[in-house]
């Protein structure tokens, strides 16, 4: 099977279940999410790649930070909201296995909360590589094997575990990365729980115990996060 059939399930998932529902609705950055966004320093004038970049709120924060944004979707109900609204942007449909960049074009290379979805995680993340100049970061965030909520029991994943949803451990994305050819420099927490609205999502009778999650996320170690921010550079 080629890559084009290959993908075509998952096209079909993201166009047709979920983004159905958003009809060109995007929601709007969070605090933590502005906070990484300024960990990642001066921006200016850097090439950015965001990928899967969905409807495009990240790259819209880097972009106020002044950075020069490009993005790659496999939805085409994405691509056309995040065209919409960074019509300066160069976003392009397409497979994150098969980025349509020359090698070393960006300084930054983003991938949050997408990787465990991809059929070919090598493939991508040696894409990545490829279309980063030799002093380029990168910021990946992916879910943790080790969340203690999930090994409770508790958690069983996103609404994307129809399609594949794939969650190693620190240790096991650690090596994936280093295969493809980059060293974590460092990990963060991924604090994104700590707001109104993922508290108040779902049935009320939830919502306790999403604010009790919310607020152990601060101080559970690394090991025990839900998902976790790699910075990375090129060995």
């Amino acid at each position: 099977m080629d890559e084009k059939a290959e993908a075509k399930p998952a096209q079909q998932f993201y166009d047709q279940t979920y983004y159905a529902d958003k009809d060109g609705q995007r929601g709007s950055a969070t605090w933590h999410t502005r906070r990484i966004a300024h960990r990642l320093g001066n921006l200016r004038n850097k090439r950015v790649l965001d990928v899967a970049c969905g409807l495009g709120e990240w790259l819209e924060l880097l972009g106020r930070e002044g950075a020069l944004l490009s993005g790659i979707d496999i939805s085409e109900r994405a691509v056309k909201t995040c065209r919409e609204h960074l019509p300066g942007a160069d976003v392009r449909l397409g497979s994150a296995d098969s980025l349509p960049w020359p090698d070393a074009t960006f300084d930054l290379v983003t991938c949050l909360g997408s990787l465990e979805h991809f059929a070919d995680k090598p493939r991508a993340l040696e894409e990545m590589v490829r279309v980063g100049v030799a002093q380029a970061r990168y910021l990946v965030l992916v879910p943790n094997a080790g969340f203690l909520t999930r090994r409770l029991g508790f958690y069983a994943g996103t609404q994307q575990t129809r399609l594949r949803e794939d969650v190693y451990s620190l240790d096991t994305w650690t090596d994936l990365f280093r295969t493809a050819g980059l060293i974590v420099q460092r990990r963060w927490r991924d604090l994104h729980t700590l707001d109104h609205r993922w508290i108040a999502t779902g049935p009320m009778r939830q919502w306790v115990l999403r604010a009790a999650q919310a607020a152990m996320l601060p101080i559970w170690p690394i090991a025990w996060q839900y998902q976790v921010y790699h910075l990375c550079k090129k060995v």
